[in-house]
């Protein structure tokens, strides 16, 4: 009986949840196992695949960084390393979009870098002679 109570408080335990203290900080190989066997060691980008012992995988936030996601545990899954990059590319893509469409809505028009000696430059380079012209 007594036994059998032991074991049911140590089911009911529950850890506290890991909290990175900046948004670069690493979790610690003991959150990462315990969120691996949390998604039964499966990749958790749709596809469900068994991730094997040989197979590299990264832990990916669920709602990205840069889109105010924070960076804890309750926010964390194991993917894949090529899923994760995709993932990640498609995170980037989304949040440079929306920069810019933010930045139309204001009217904000961003300023086109002009190299010097091209078309629209106001120093032109004269070929035969090697002179720069204003």
């Amino acid at each position: 009986m007594h036994y059998r109570r032991s074991q049911e408080r140590r089911r009911m335990r529950s850890l506290p949840e890991w909290i990175g203290k900046t948004d670069d900080s690493r979790p610690p190989p003991r959150v990462r196992l315990r969120l691996f066997e949390a998604f039964n060691r499966c990749c958790q980008c749709g596809c469900g695949r068994p991730i094997a012992e040989s197979e590299r995988w990264e832990l990916d936030h669920t709602k990205a960084l840069v889109d105010g996601g924070e960076n804890r545990e309750s926010n964390l899954r194991p993917l894949l390393v090529a899923h994760h990059r995709r993932k990640t590319k498609d995170d980037v893509a989304l949040k440079a979009y929306n920069y810019r469409r933010r930045l139309a809505r204001a009217g904000i028009k961003r300023r086109k870098r002009i190299i010097p000696g091209s078309r629209n430059s106001k120093w032109k380079v004269t070929f035969g002679r090697g002179t720069v012209l204003r």
